[in-house]
């Protein structure tokens, strides 16, 4: 429907969870006698930083480009809506009116703080202009529906240290270098 109208465009949008300590399966050649495994690098209870980031992320196939937030914290409702008016934000400044955005039905783009807060800023679009959202949901337990998860895992597995554990900085630079986007500082929870 987007296709071939101007000024829309088609997103797909998604959370991700890249650990700091799983290794994610892969594939590769070796020597008949030796053996190349992965294995989860050790949590140390020391170790002040998160065993795992949280993501948001929006593919959006006809630019090819991805568009990336991190979470300090988890994905909830509210920080739903911070990464969807930020996403609609740039989006309108490239000049996209309209964002069919394609996604799940996860309790926190479901909610009616996530419904009520998209109604709100369509109103306010359609008044002043920028980048309406057009909500497309997938199927319940279709993630192979959204193309943006076999991107998550070539993320994953492009920027894997077999040796030794990450840092929280080292993960969100590499992740942003491997999607081709900018670092930008964390989205926060709000605490009421």
């Amino acid at each position: 429907m987007a296709r071939g109208r101007p000024g829309w465009a088609v997103g797909f949008a998604d959370e991700v969870w890249f650990s700091r300590l799983a290794q994610p399966a892969l594939h590769t050649w070796a020597a008949a006698d030796e053996r190349l495994r992965l294995s989860a690098h050790a949590a140390d209870p020391a170790d002040p930083e998160a065993k795992a980031l949280a993501c948001y992320g929006l593919w959006l196939p006809e630019r090819e480009r991805m568009l990336l937030r991190f979470v300090a914290g988890r994905p909830v409702s509210a920080v739903t809506c911070t990464f969807l008016a930020w996403a609609a934000e740039r989006l309108a400044a490239e000049g996209v009116h309209v964002l069919a955005l394609v996604w799940d039905n996860a309790p926190w783009h479901v909610s009616r703080e996530v419904r009520a807060w998209i109604k709100a800023h369509n109103r306010r679009v359609k008044h002043d202009g920028g980048c309406r959202l057009l909500v497309c949901r997938l199927p319940s337990r279709s993630p192979w529906l959204n193309p943006i998860e076999p991107r998550w895992a070539h993320g994953k597995r492009a920027v894997v240290e077999p040796e030794r554990k990450l840092t929280g900085d080292e993960l969100q630079q590499r992740l942003c270098d491997h999607y081709r986007c900018p670092l930008l500082p964390p989205l926060a929870q709000q605490l009421a």
